[in-house]
């Protein structure tokens, strides 16, 4: 499976790009900006998009999610908890100071226990809410990978203290589906270095005594 981790936009979130080698399908983990750059890497490596997925409804992992989805045609899923979030984009670029971007359709929800499938590899829905209502991550089992977008960081977790954020929760959510992937799962944060399950289970403050 190819994977390349894309800093982008002025907040520097991780957009994962996923491509299977034999299929040349791709999917596309929020593309918050630099929509020609996440295009660079898929026609590196030959990709199609086939599903565009959005962690949470910040603006910076959904900006480019509609610029994305139509130079490709891929549908866009996200978890409709995250619905009224996603409608307050001009609020969301006020606050830093950036323009407005095009407001994402997104064609259907990401549920918990939802399976996307691109060539051989599958990827599992988990709903981590707490950063936001819909906050969601993607377990890949075969490549012990998950994607945690603003839920679980190196050494710490996302805020919660924006609108819709949930302290209680996001540990909640922490603790029911990410701690009981094994130790050496390799975890994809929206933000920063990758780190894994093990490490943040005995270094980060936040999670002792969960």
């Amino acid at each position: 499976m190819i994977h390349e981790i894309l800093p982008v936009g002025m907040l520097q979130c991780n957009c994962s790009v996923f491509g299977d080698e034999e299929t040349r399908e791709a999917l596309v983990v929020d593309p918050g900006d630099d929509v020609s750059e996440i295009q660079a890497i898929l026609a590196r490596h030959g990709l199609t998009v086939k599903a565009i997925v959005i962690t949470h409804a910040h603006i910076d992992h959904i900006g480019g999610a509609e610029k994305l989805r139509k130079a490709t045609g891929a549908p866009v899923y996200m978890n409709l908890n995250d619905t009224e979030l996603a409608r307050t984009m001009d609020v969301q670029a006020a606050w830093l100071g950036m323009r407005t971007p095009e407001q994402a359709q997104i064609d259907a929800p990401a549920r918990d226990g939802d399976t996307l499938v691109i060539g051989a590899t599958a990827f599992h829905v988990l709903c981590t809410p707490g950063h936001t209502p819909g906050s969601i991550s993607l377990w890949i089992p075969s490549e012990q990978k998950v994607v945690a977008g603003d839920t679980l960081f190196r050494d710490s977790i996302g805020r919660t203290d924006l609108p819709g954020g949930d302290g209680r929760q996001i540990l909640q959510s922490i603790h029911d589906k990410l701690m009981p992937l094994a130790e050496d799962t390799v975890v994809i944060p929206g933000h920063g270095e990758n780190t894994t399950i093990g490490r943040e289970k005995r270094y980060n403050y936040f999670l002792q005594g969960l």
